[in-house]
């Protein structure tokens, strides 16, 4: 089943979608917040205590947007016209979410055919010397994702003519992981109070790229396998 999510340009459906106008307005949240890169809200309504929209402000690179932009273009154009950047972006953050989930829980059998053989074994040995709450920080649950975009894109062939497309992708994440702050220096540490002032929900934005790569040639399966993890703070 976690393989089929890496066949990201064919199989992943489309999540639906509403224009910002149709999103209704929530009361905003009351935020505590200490310095940081990333700017977020969590909006909440007055019946329910979960989260029902989140927003990111934050502005990417504009010359690694317009980048990338020619390369997916390249892509639907030579390679695959059924490619789809929302396709590929959703099944992405669907992947980086199992794979980061079984990361945690050291299942690395499960992972062998959806990530590189070449870092399995590097993973394998960060792993074994990480304690329990590091471990923990690094599953992602899918609806603790706040953002995501393709940092890098590239489209290169090797010495036997196959074709291939890489593509880097950065994902921001809530964890509610119990790591002391001074030792993830340069992450964002917020509360959210809702409705009772007693009640704080406390969780720090993590950071972690995810390099995807898929072979292009003609009569190769369209399946995506995972060539770079990176954790920042917690696999270095």
């Amino acid at each position: 089943m976690l393989r089929s999510v890496f066949r990201l340009s064919r199989i992943c459906v489309k999540a639906s979608r509403c224009p910002l106008s149709l999103v209704p307005r929530l009361r905003p949240p009351v935020i505590y917040q200490s310095s940081g890169l990333l700017s977020v809200a969590r909006g909440y309504s007055n019946q329910s205590p979960g989260p029902n929209r989140v927003v990111v402000v934050g502005v990417p690179n504009p010359i690694i947007w317009f980048r990338t932009r020619i390369y997916f273009f390249l892509i639907r154009a030579y390679l695959d016209r059924d490619f789809s950047v929302e396709e590929f972006t959703d099944g992405a953050k669907q992947a980086f979410s199992s794979v980061s989930r079984l990361l945690s829980q050291c299942k690395f059998e499960a992972l062998e055919n959806l990530v590189a053989s070449e870092i399995l074994r590097e993973l394998k040995e960060k792993c074994s010397v990480l304690s329990d709450n590091y471990r923990n920080a690094l599953a992602a649950d899918s609806d603790e994702i706040m953002y995501s975009f393709p940092g890098d894109v590239a489209i290169y062939y090797d010495d036997n003519g196959r074709k291939f497309v890489r593509i880097l992708m950065r994902f921001w994440y809530l964890t509610c992981a119990d790591i002391p702050e001074e030792e993830l220096e340069g992450t964002k540490v917020f509360q959210v109070v809702m409705g009772n002032e007693s009640e704080k929900d406390n969780k720090r934005i993590l950071t972690a790229n995810y390099e995807f790569r898929r072979e292009f040639t003609q009569g190769v399966k369209p399946d995506w396998i995972i060539t770079s993890i990176e954790h920042s703070k917690l696999l270095e």
